[in-house]
């Protein structure tokens, strides 16, 4: 009776051992804690691990831009234990840099895209500019004159600019800083004409009446703002410039693996704590599985691509 009793005891403990047993699963962020990128990964890996049972362990190795972290997991085991929360960055670096230790293209399978966030376009309360019109024929009626910042040469503000610039022929003066901050402290302060950034670093200042939003790079208005229009309301048609975020595995991780991972993210992304806690972040939680996402993966190598070799974009 007693051996009865051990035999049970032990088959209803396997389950647990075995969760307790299995391989971790390691999201390399290519960024610095307490980022963007750092906060998304944190949030979509906890879920997938209460999901899954597995522990999922956030592995930041910033530096290169970006290009440390994404090369770590381009050179991993193709096991399904290393995935890569990759960003913007990983798509516009392949033609911002003449060489790369990777190749973007074929080093990596799509896992799943967790969602964007689109930039948007402010000015300071004194500009005369009202609307996204208005800043057009601003700087059209006076070509070379007025200025706008960014984080560094081929930041994503720049190369978002850039776009619009290319888009709607206005010739603007690029005023590169480190980081987003000071150049807002420049635009308040009537040193810059105009910003085209993240939301969550402005959407402070908009809503104290510091900031004037004009319009959101998104074919939908954004909830953090749901008062500013986007650019085709405003008369800029196709004109669209967001950060994303997304799970990439070694080049050749078997298919069913990379199926696999992808549904567990899809999973945890319908959660609505991590819902909300993106949001927040100014975030539209707008999951791809693995075929949707490297279609949208690849067009944005290709569309960056356009804008870097048209506009001459060299980085920092």
């Amino acid at each position: 009776m007693k051996r009865m009793s051990l035999l049970v005891a032990l088959l209803a403990a396997a389950p647990a051992a075995m969760a307790q047993g299995s391989k971790p699963l390691h999201i390399v962020v290519p960024y610095a804690a307490g980022g963007a990128v750092d906060v998304v990964s944190r949030a979509v890996g906890q879920r997938m691990s209460e999901l899954t049972g597995s522990p999922v362990i956030v592995d930041n190795r910033p530096g290169g831009n970006a290009n440390i972290g994404a090369d770590a997991v381009a050179k991993s085991a193709p096991d399904g234990t290393t995935l890569l929360m990759g960003a913007n960055g990983l798509a516009t670096n392949v033609s911002l840099f003449k060489s790369l230790p990777y190749d973007a293209r074929t080093d990596f399978a799509p896992v799943a895209r967790v969602g964007y966030a689109p930039l948007v376009l402010v000015v300071a309360p004194e500009s005369p500019a009202k609307s996204v019109k208005d800043l057009i024929a601003l700087a059209k009626s006076h070509p070379g004159r007025l200025n706008y910042g960014s984080a560094g040469n081929g930041s994503s503000q720049h190369l978002a600019t850039e776009l619009l610039r290319l888009q709607t022929g206005i010739n603007v003066v690029h005023v590169p800083y480190k980081g987003g901050a000071p150049a807002i402290t420049d635009l308040m302060g009537g040193r810059l004409a105009f910003f085209i950034t993240n939301p969550v670093e402005v959407a402070a200042n908009i809503k104290a009446g510091r900031l004037r939003a004009l319009a959101v790079a998104s074919p939908k208005r954004l909830p953090m703002l749901p008062e500013v229009p986007t650019f085709a309301e405003g008369g800029v048609a196709g004109y669209e410039a967001f950060v994303w975020w997304g799970l990439f595995a070694p080049a050749k991780t078997p298919k069913d693996t990379v199926a696999k991972l992808g549904a567990e993210a899809l999973k945890a992304l319908e959660d609505p704590g991590i819902r909300e806690k993106l949001s927040a972040l100014g975030a539209v939680v707008d999951p791809l599985g693995p075929e949707a996402f490297d279609a949208f993966y690849r067009n944005e190598i290709d569309k960056w691509g356009k804008v870097v070799r048209t506009s001459g974009i060299q980085p920092d």
